[in-house]
């Protein structure tokens, strides 16, 4: 499904700790690492098109997590031009996407990459809370910042039982812009 302007909707998914870290997953056969996402299909509201992806991208079901919160708005990126299939229609130039902040409830052995014909990921860690920027592709760097940054506010409340350590390790730049410590 691509919307009018050529931007394909999906749900994005931060799962963190109690320690404040971060799911961090290994995609299947690369070394490349994001967080679970995927497609909302046609039927499908962001928070169920999120515990689908969530279930067949980590074997996690709904009583595994709890939701913290999700982006107000979608946050979209472009593709790169040599990533976009010129011949498709409808043309896809990106994504646009609502990201959930969860919480794992469950004990993390019941992560699973079996629950899907063709597994995404072979892999998976937990990681300080800001180190997946250093990580990611480079398109969708903007957007896991504007995504951590706007969610992992949500861990500084009295009533969220995570340590926001790692969210707060923040610094500001003559900008006015917070920007993540690089402690190397």
């Amino acid at each position: 499904m691509i919307d009018s302007k050529g931007y394909r909707p999906n749900v994005g998914i931060i799962l963190c700790n109690d320690d404040g870290r971060v799911f961090w997953a290994k995609r299947m056969g690369v070394d490349l690492w994001q967080f679970p996402q995927g497609g909302i299909n046609k039927d499908e509201d962001p928070e169920a098109a999120m515990y689908r992806e969530l279930w067949e991208e980590t074997g996690l079901e709904q009583e595994h997590v709890q939701i913290l919160g999700r982006t107000r708005y979608w946050l979209k990126y472009q593709l790169p031009e040599r990533y976009i299939r010129k011949n498709s229609v409808p043309l896809c130039i990106g994504q646009k996407q609502i990201w959930f902040m969860l919480r794992l409830l469950t004990h993390e052995s019941n992560v699973r990459f079996d629950h899907c014909p063709k597994p995404e990921f072979d892999g998976w860690r937990w990681v300080d809370y800001w180190d997946p920027l250093k990580d990611v592709v480079y398109f969708k760097r903007k957007v896991y910042q504007r995504a951590m940054t706007e969610l992992g506010s949500i861990l500084t409340t009295d009533s969220v039982p995570v340590d926001a350590s790692g969210y707060l390790a923040m610094e500001f730049h003559k900008d006015n812009k917070k920007y993540p410590i690089n402690n190397q």
